[in-house]
């Protein structure tokens, strides 16, 4: 199968995560408020919002990728770049809100950083490639 038939799936898969995030989410805030507190509410909010607004991201790129000619090799390393990103990012504030402190950098802290460097890697790489493609 080709990238763009199998990262699609997994993406939307992924969506199905995000939508049990925000169920415990709901469930901690109305049932249980002070079980997390102000910090790791912020944090647990963040990564779940990040993941669901890329993974929808995640869809639409993976629309335009095959329009940029690139071949499977390239294409499978944009995909990757860009759900691992994803992952990255929204991951990295589930880690900082689990091991950081407020005010502090973490590992999660640069985790996010990552994945925000792999999101624009994968961005500019399918611009590159749609500008070339035109």
């Amino acid at each position: 199968m080709e990238p763009t038939e199998i990262l699609p799936i997994v993406a939307i898969f992924s969506v199905v995560t995000v939508e049990f995030g925000g169920h415990a989410l709901l469930r901690f805030i109305t049932t249980d408020p002070d079980r997390l507190g102000a910090f790791r509410e912020r944090f647990f909010r963040a990564g779940h919002a990040h993941a669901g607004v890329l993974l929808i991201l995640s869809l639409v790129y993976l629309l335009y990728l095959p329009r940029a000619g690139f071949g499977d090799g390239l294409e499978w390393a944009c995909g990757a770049a860009l759900l691992g990103g994803v992952l990255a990012q929204s991951g990295g504030f589930f880690l900082h809100l689990g091991i950081g402190q407020q005010g502090r950098s973490s590992p999660g802290t640069l985790l996010t950083r990552t994945g925000a460097l792999l999101l624009a890697v994968a961005l500019i790489a399918l611009a590159a490639g749609l500008i070339r493609a035109a």
